[in-house]
């Protein structure tokens, strides 16, 4: 599936120009995917960036090009919807090191025409935000009415708000974190090695190959899955009932229906997934650390960014991005006296409650976007 993944047309831009990365190395010149929605306003004032996750893409709010089906983050964006395209002029860009168009593994090398594989490489959220940035300048958008994300996305905002403060109103983080803690790196390092264990992956050359790594990056899907889910939540769905049987089958078959559920949320994630982008992004999110620069005072990152309107929503249920990390953030703006608002929403969905019918969620949206709004 991932030499299908890069055959399909995506709308995008070529800047011939260098992006310097947190590695020290840098890119001659990067390719950014994107999407847009609504219009730009004459005085470029309206525009929003929403920011994907892990395994998002551009395809926030229109249909998947590969698995056809609804944007994201469809019942967020869209006429008269929280984020309002009647108002807004919303890009969602597909992050740097991604398999949806952007630059990343799967970019050809220009001395060879071959896919860079793991010659790519490793990128930060940093790294992201400095190509979305470059795509800002190449649409003339000097400012952000609001930057918005979700998980990885309240990372790309958070990093928005640290490192381009002058070029963003308001910044909207929900159920994310500054940091990734030793337990996130902990499950993707699990991800990882699942992927590099499997016979298929070739170092990361399987492109092109009649073999790929998927039965690794099923793997790697399910055990992150598992995290983005709350104990309340699996028992109520699942329990420990059967699976299209009335007794246990005494071998390994799914014969729970927590299995077999992950077992397809596995198989159906590599129709639309790369694994070798799965090691640069998930790598990218164990990086990030806003407060290590800064002696590892996280007020120091929004030194800058008093001016920029904050507002944070964790859920009560989110183990992966618990509540007490959007408390250490809003702190942080409190100490350098930027404008902050945070609201923990109970719901029993755990981390993906952030993609799922919150109605409170979609309220705090709605209100973070009104001040100011073209």
């Amino acid at each position: 599936m991932a030499s299908l993944l890069h055959q399909i047309q995506h709308q995008s831009v070529t800047i011939d120009a260098p992006l310097p990365l947190d590695s020290g190395q840098s890119l001659p010149s990067v390719t950014i995917a994107w999407q847009s929605y609504g219009a730009l306003n004459a005085d470029k004032s309206n525009a929003l960036l929403v920011c994907h996750a892990l395994t998002g893409d551009q395809y926030v709010a229109s249909d998947h090009p590969a698995t056809g089906k609804p944007g994201w983050w469809a019942r967020m964006v869209g006429p008269g919807k929280p984020i309002d395209t009647d108002r807004f002029y919303v890009i969602c860009a597909n992050v740097l090191g991604s398999c949806m168009g952007s630059s990343g593994p799967a970019t050809p090398d220009p001395a060879t025409g071959a896919p860079l594989g793991m010659d790519f490489p490793v990128i930060t959220i940093g790294d992201m935000v400095r190509a979305q940035a470059m795509l800002l300048d190449h649409l003339g958008i000097a400012r952000l009415h609001a930057v918005v994300g979700g998980s990885m996305g309240g990372m790309q905002a958070l990093a928005w708000a640290a490192h381009y403060p002058e070029r963003l109103v308001s910044a909207v983080v929900i159920a994310s974190a500054a940091r990734h803690s030793a337990q996130n790196i902990a499950f993707h390092e699990v991800g990882r090695q699942a992927i590099m264990a499997d016979p298929d992956w070739q170092d990361g050359q399987y492109y092109g190959s009649a073999r790929s790594p998927a039965k690794g990056l099923a793997v790697a899907r399910m055990a992150a899955h598992i995290t983005y889910l709350s104990e309340e939540g699996l028992t109520e769905k699942f329990g420990r009932r059967l699976q299209a049987r009335d007794i246990k089958s005494f071998g390994f078959d799914a014969d729970f229906q927590i299995e077999s559920y992950l077992r397809h949320q596995g198989l159906a994630f590599t129709d639309r997934f790369d694994a070798n982008a799965y090691l640069y992004i998930t790598r990218a999110m164990d990086y990030f650390d806003l407060a290590e620069p800064h002696d590892g005072q996280l007020a120091g990152a929004f030194a800058r960014s008093n001016e920029v309107r904050f507002t944070l929503v964790s859920f009560d249920t989110d183990w992966l991005y618990p509540t007490a990390e959007s408390r250490r953030i809003v702190q942080a703006l409190q100490s350098v006296g930027a404008a902050a608002s945070f609201v923990e929403l109970s719901a029993p969905f755990g981390h993906d409650s952030f993609l799922l019918d919150v109605p409170a969620l979609d309220r705090l949206v709605a209100g973070a976007l009104q001040s100011g709004a073209a």
